[in-house]
Protein backbone atom coordinates (compact mmCIF):
# COMPACT_ATOMS: atom_id res chain seq x y z
CA UNK A 1 0.00 0.00 0.00
CA UNK A 2 1.49 3.34 -1.06
CA UNK A 3 1.62 5.99 1.61
CA UNK A 4 2.40 9.66 1.09
CA UNK A 5 3.61 11.64 4.10
CA UNK A 6 3.94 15.41 3.93
CA UNK A 7 5.95 17.71 6.12
CA UNK A 8 7.02 21.33 6.18
CA UNK A 9 3.81 23.31 6.49
CA UNK A 10 3.34 26.06 9.02
CA UNK A 11 2.80 29.74 9.62
CA UNK A 12 4.88 32.32 7.79
CA UNK A 13 4.67 36.04 7.17
CA UNK A 14 3.95 37.41 3.74
CA UNK A 15 7.09 37.45 1.66
CA UNK A 16 8.51 34.47 3.48
CA UNK A 17 9.33 30.98 2.31
CA UNK A 18 8.41 27.42 3.16
CA UNK A 19 9.52 24.08 1.79
CA UNK A 20 7.12 21.17 1.69
CA UNK A 21 8.27 17.58 1.42
CA UNK A 22 6.36 14.46 0.54
CA UNK A 23 7.83 11.02 0.92
CA UNK A 24 6.22 8.00 -0.70
CA UNK A 25 6.64 4.63 0.91
CA UNK A 26 5.39 1.17 0.11
CA UNK A 27 5.70 1.62 -3.63
CA UNK A 28 7.31 -1.16 -5.60
CA UNK A 29 6.89 0.76 -8.83
CA UNK A 30 7.70 4.23 -9.99
CA UNK A 31 5.19 6.96 -9.33
CA UNK A 32 5.36 8.55 -12.75
CA UNK A 33 3.93 11.86 -11.67
CA UNK A 34 3.87 13.56 -8.31
CA UNK A 35 2.44 16.90 -7.40
CA UNK A 36 0.87 19.26 -4.94
CA UNK A 37 -2.75 20.30 -4.67
CA UNK A 38 -4.08 23.00 -2.41
CA UNK A 39 -7.50 23.89 -1.16
CA UNK A 40 -8.43 27.05 0.68
CA UNK A 41 -11.68 27.38 2.63
CA UNK A 42 -14.58 27.99 0.29
CA UNK A 43 -12.47 27.49 -2.81
CA UNK A 44 -12.02 24.67 -5.26
CA UNK A 45 -9.08 22.37 -5.04
CA UNK A 46 -6.34 23.26 -7.52
CA UNK A 47 -3.28 21.45 -8.77
CA UNK A 48 -0.47 23.84 -7.90
CA UNK A 49 2.43 22.01 -9.49
CA UNK A 50 3.31 18.60 -10.84
CA UNK A 51 6.49 16.85 -11.93
CA UNK A 52 7.00 13.71 -13.94
CA UNK A 53 9.63 11.09 -13.35
CA UNK A 54 11.58 12.62 -16.22
CA UNK A 55 11.57 16.01 -14.55
CA UNK A 56 8.97 17.82 -16.64
CA UNK A 57 7.22 20.39 -14.49
CA UNK A 58 3.99 22.31 -14.72
CA UNK A 59 2.66 25.14 -12.56
CA UNK A 60 -0.49 27.16 -12.27
CA UNK A 61 -0.01 30.77 -13.33
CA UNK A 62 -0.40 32.24 -9.85
CA UNK A 63 2.72 30.48 -8.52
CA UNK A 64 5.01 30.64 -11.53
CA UNK A 65 8.31 32.25 -10.62
CA UNK A 66 7.64 31.80 -6.89
CA UNK A 67 7.24 28.05 -6.40
CA UNK A 68 9.59 25.29 -7.52
CA UNK A 69 8.74 21.62 -7.54
CA UNK A 70 11.47 19.00 -7.56
CA UNK A 71 11.79 15.32 -6.85
CA UNK A 72 14.24 12.66 -5.84
CA UNK A 73 13.30 9.63 -7.89
CA UNK A 74 15.50 7.26 -5.94
CA UNK A 75 13.68 8.18 -2.75
CA UNK A 76 10.22 8.73 -4.31
CA UNK A 77 10.17 12.12 -2.64
CA UNK A 78 8.79 15.38 -4.00
CA UNK A 79 9.46 18.87 -2.73
CA UNK A 80 7.73 22.20 -3.14
CA UNK A 81 9.84 25.27 -2.46
CA UNK A 82 7.53 28.22 -1.94
CA UNK A 83 8.98 31.72 -1.99
CA UNK A 84 7.44 35.19 -1.85
CA UNK A 85 4.38 33.77 -0.15
CA UNK A 86 1.22 35.84 0.02
CA UNK A 87 -1.93 35.44 2.12
CA UNK A 88 -3.62 34.11 -1.03
CA UNK A 89 -1.36 31.05 -0.78
CA UNK A 90 -2.96 30.07 2.52
CA UNK A 91 -4.47 26.60 2.12
CA UNK A 92 -4.15 22.96 2.97
CA UNK A 93 -1.49 21.54 0.66
CA UNK A 94 -1.74 17.88 -0.22
CA UNK A 95 0.73 15.67 -1.99
CA UNK A 96 -0.60 13.49 -4.76
CA UNK A 97 0.83 10.87 -7.04
CA UNK A 98 -0.15 8.98 -10.12
CA UNK A 99 1.02 5.80 -11.76
CA UNK A 100 0.89 7.30 -15.25
CA UNK A 101 2.56 10.47 -16.46
CA UNK A 102 -0.72 12.11 -17.42
CA UNK A 103 -2.62 11.10 -14.28
CA UNK A 104 -2.69 14.37 -12.35
CA UNK A 105 -3.22 16.45 -15.48
CA UNK A 106 -6.34 14.38 -16.07
CA UNK A 107 -7.34 14.75 -12.42
CA UNK A 108 -6.66 11.08 -11.80
CA UNK A 109 -5.17 10.81 -8.34
CA UNK A 110 -3.98 7.37 -7.42
CA UNK A 111 -2.53 8.32 -4.06
CA UNK A 112 -3.13 11.17 -1.61
CA UNK A 113 -1.24 12.49 1.35
CA UNK A 114 -2.97 13.64 4.52
CA UNK A 115 -2.38 17.33 3.86
CA UNK A 116 -0.41 20.03 5.62
CA UNK A 117 -1.62 23.50 6.53
CA UNK A 118 0.18 26.52 5.12
CA UNK A 119 -0.85 29.85 6.60
CA UNK A 120 0.56 33.14 5.36
CA UNK A 121 -0.08 36.17 7.53
CA UNK A 122 -0.21 39.69 6.15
Amino acid sequence: QVRLVESGGGLVQAGGSLRLSCAASGSSFRLNVMGWYRQAPGKQRELVARITGGGTTNYIDSVKGRFTISRDNAENTVYLQMNSLTPEDTAVYSCAAGRTVSALARDIIDYWGQGTQVTVSS
